[in-house]
């Protein structure tokens, strides 16, 4: 996916105050946290491992976990508003099998299926956020 008019949002976001970053990153940790919710909700419970794997952190994910989301540029210097959502790894190493399925096993989505459902949410929120810190910005606060 190619983003346009990066380098200008580059430029901006590196004059925004602590605080703007800040309210971008509550922004992305709501999100992460409803789409993590929906995720474990929908996730099939044998054992629970699978369901208690879900989660969602700063940065690299946990070893072995499948990734979901995770923003591949970041700004120089804001590595901190890199969040990844992930699922699996340890005793769920078999997320990718229960999502897609295998020849023996139907599929049972519950990873991707959250995200499409979560995603234009996301994105809005986040946006909002970044719009709002822009102009508080532009506003001299």
């Amino acid at each position: 996916m190619k983003i346009l008019g990066l380098a200008r949002f580059k430029r901006k976001l590196a004059k925004m105050p602590k605080a703007a970053k800040d309210e971008i990153r509550i922004a992305i940790e709501k999100s992460a946290e409803e789409i993590v919710d929906l995720m474990r909700r929908l996730a099939p419970v044998d054992r629970g491992d699978l369901r208690d794997s879900i989660g969602w952190t700063w940065g690299a994910p946990p070893k072995g976990s499948s990734v979901l989301a995770t923003s591949k540029r970041t700004v120089a210097g804001n590595a901190g508003l890199v969040a990844t959502i992930y699922a699996g790894g340890g005793d769920a190493f078999h997320a990718r099998w229960v999502e897609f399925g295998t020849t023996k096993m139907a599929a049972q989505p519950f990873f991707y299926t959250s995200w499409r459902f979560g995603k234009k949410r996301a994105r809005s929120r986040i946006t909002r956020a970044t719009n709002k810190a822009a102009k508080r910005v532009a506003a001299g606060g």
